[in-house]
């Protein structure tokens, strides 16, 4: 898996270094950097930038990209172990999805599931998540269904977001939970919100009734975590 941009690669570069397979580079970059990665003991190749802008699709690379071994999803059994837990339900945008891991990883939430796709670009749920993926537990289910009845089987609390929903200050959840949100535009659907325990929602402005879905996230995991 190929990730680009200065903060992802030095990222990795300082809590994982040992994903890394090759580094490349496109620009001149600073003797000290250049240096840590040498002692890595790594392939350590130039780049033209057209090849540059070929890898990063162009995105802002600023001459910094690492070959890196894939992050590993993990299962539902694994994550049907956890106490806290986000479901993105329909969710595609990976920019969204990278930030709320991010927000997750900050907030103490112990996994994230991706619901309702098919295939989802790691490379740049990574970037956006700006190396939060690495520590963050994350599994991909096709059906959502399958994810509300696994955490009903063994208690966990499902949860849900939509703005009809009872106000999150005024809840009081206690055991394992796990937060069902959808995606912008079309939420989480009438028959996903019929099979939860319980239908959040945040307090907003007379007439306003749209959050982005990573904001919304950060407010209810925040509201949630006490």
């Amino acid at each position: 898996m190929i990730v680009f941009g200065k903060q992802n690669v030095l990222y990795i570069l300082q809590y994982a270094p040992d994903i890394i397979e090759e580094i490349y580079f496109s620009k001149e970059i600073e003797k000290s950097i250049f240096n840590q990665f040498s002692r890595l003991k790594k392939p350590i190749l130039r780049l033209d930038n057209k090849k540059a802008q070929a890898l990063a699709k162009g995105g802002n690379h600023q001459g910094f990209f690492l070959k890196i071994k894939s992050p590993s999803l993990s299962t539902l059994a694994d994550i049907k172990m956890m106490d806290k837990i986000i479901v993105l339900c329909g969710v595609t945008d990976v920019g969204n999805i990278g930030s709320i891991i991010r927000s997750a990883y900050a907030l103490g939430i112990d996994a994230v599931v991706l619901c309702g796709v098919k295939n989802i670009a790691l490379e740049g749920v990574f970037r956006s998540s700006v190396g939060s993926l690495l520590h963050m537990p994350f599994c991909v289910v096709e059906n959502t269904f399958d994810v509300i009845a696994a955490f009903k089987d063994i208690g966990i609390k499902c949860l849900g977001a939509d703005m009809n929903g009872e106000r999150i200050e005024e809840c009081k959840i206690d055991g394992k939970w796990a937060l069902f949100l959808g995606s912008e535009g079309d939420g989480l659907g009438r028959k996903i919100m019929g099979k939860l325990d319980t239908i959040l929602s945040i307090k907003m402005r007379e007439g306003f009734h749209s959050l982005n879905v990573g904001v919304a996230a950060g407010i209810l995991m925040y509201g949630l975590k006490g």
